[in-house]
């Protein structure tokens, strides 16, 4: 398992966030191009940096997004089965540097860009990312950022519609990279650590089925981060788990740095042994989702309709 240490007993909650966590092929970044990679971005004294392609990344979801994440669940009277998750792409944002952007806009097949205007509603830094281009007359397709180390915004979408509506997450990437070919071209590399995701993971079936479990309503948002300025930077207490999957597999895992349930009741995902520790870890990934939101100001209409029905259960 990539979550835990010690116990070999792990919980509900563990083997969700191990099932439905992205693992990419690594590749690593030739010397002549380390050089010329935003310092901001990348500590330049690294000698060697690992990266994914977002291609790789997407892979990952396709076979999840047409037959669903099998999660192992252990119930509280001892029976055991296999719950299934669809991921659903809720948020996206890609920002880059001006040359990547440049050289995507050229790649166009048209010329011309529709870049970072698939979002369901405008928020607060969309207005002063718009602002920020009129006001400094740069090009309408290289929006800059307020801050400008976070880079250009090249994408972002956040999905408003109701589960029911919407199409699973592979769908929607190949959907969007009709208009946004860098889904499929981009490294994370390429990408400035402003860059993340949020997957909707929505259960829909059960095997041994028969009888409908309550608990197992539970709905999930699993935040993960497209960079490599952050590809190393996992909890200590992986560390060993990490060192291990490196050497058996090569693999980069995209372990979430936030998370947010709906639903999440009785005691099925927070195990009796581990309670503490799992309620802690819930609470923890979800303060931490809610930092980044607020530090890029952004609303993400998944985490705050989470949030409320939380707040309201």
């Amino acid at each position: 398992m990539v979550f835990g240490k010690g116990s070999m007993k792990k919980s509900n909650l563990d083997r969700f966030l191990h099932c439905t966590t992205p693992v990419v092929p690594p590749q690593s970044l030739p010397k002549t191009e380390i050089r010329s990679l935003n310092k901001i971005w990348h500590q330049s004294e690294i000698e060697n940096i690992e990266f994914f392609r977002l291609s790789d990344l997407w892979d990952c979801y396709d076979e999840w997004s047409a037959y669903g994440a099998g999660v192992p669940i252990r119930l509280t009277n001892g029976e055991s089965l296999v719950q299934y998750y669809v991921p659903y792409l809720s948020a996206i944002q890609i920002f880059t540097s001006r040359s990547s952007l440049i050289r995507l806009r050229d790649e166009s097949e048209d010329g011309e860009s529709s870049f970072s205007d698939s979002y369901s509603e405008e928020s607060e830094s969309d207005k002063l990312s718009r602002s920020a281009a009129s006001d400094e007359g740069l090009e309408n397709d290289a929006i800059l950022h307020p801050n400008d180390r976070l880079g250009y915004l090249y994408l972002q979408h956040f999905e408003r519609s109701a589960p029911y509506a919407r199409v699973p997450l592979m769908d929607k990437i190949n959907e969007l990279a009709q208009r946004y070919p860098g889904l499929m071209s981009l490294r994370s590399v390429d990408l400035s650590p402003a860059s993340w995701m949020a997957v909707a993971w929505y259960p829909i079936y059960h095997i041994p089925m028969g009888r409908t479990i309550k608990d197992l309503s539970t709905c999930f948002l699993t935040y993960h981060t497209l960079s490599s300025s952050f590809q190393d930077m996992e909890p200590e207490e992986n560390g060993e788990e990490k060192e291990r999957t490196r050497k058996e597999g090569e693999v980069l895992t995209l372990l979430p740095f936030g998370l947010a349930t709906y639903k999440m009741q009785g005691n099925v995902w927070l195990s009796e042994d581990v309670q503490g520790q799992d309620q802690e870890r819930v609470l923890s990934l979800l303060s931490v989702a809610d930092s980044w939101l607020k530090q890029l100001r952004v609303q993400h209409h998944d985490f705050n309709y989470f949030s409320r029905m939380a707040h309201r259960g």
